[in-house]
């Protein structure tokens, strides 16, 4: 996993976009909200949210922490990134899209059709 793969694969979703934010963190947002960030800097780590069951059970073990500052919101800081192969990353970067994306307003959803 490198920066440019993150980016092939949260740009492949619909309706996303980039912003850079607190100086060097890339965001990738769905209607204006984050579902993946990642510093510019090395070594490569990625924020992104999970489920309840899942954020316990990896926010626990070896190379992902919860996420500073939003894992009451159930995001997860993947350290290692090598952690996850790259179908796992599709998944968990899929995952999170969908988890943000259904909890847009309606009018920001319908926007996005």
């Amino acid at each position: 996993m490198n920066i440019e793969i993150l980016r092939s694969i949260c740009s492949a979703l619909p309706h996303v976009t980039e912003d850079i934010k607190w100086g060097d963190d890339l965001c990738f947002m769905v209607g204006e909200k984050m579902f993946c960030v990642t510093a510019l800097i090395t070594p490569l780590k990625v924020s992104l949210k999970v489920t309840d069951d899942e954020f316990e059970e990896l926010s626990g073990s070896a190379g992902i922490i919860p996420a500073p500052y939003v894992a009451r919101y159930k995001w997860i800081l993947v350290e290692d990134i090598n952690r996850f192969t790259q179908k796992q990353w599709e998944h968990y970067i899929t995952q999170s899209y969908n988890l943000v994306k259904a909890k847009l307003p309606k009018k920001v959803l319908d926007e996005l059709r």
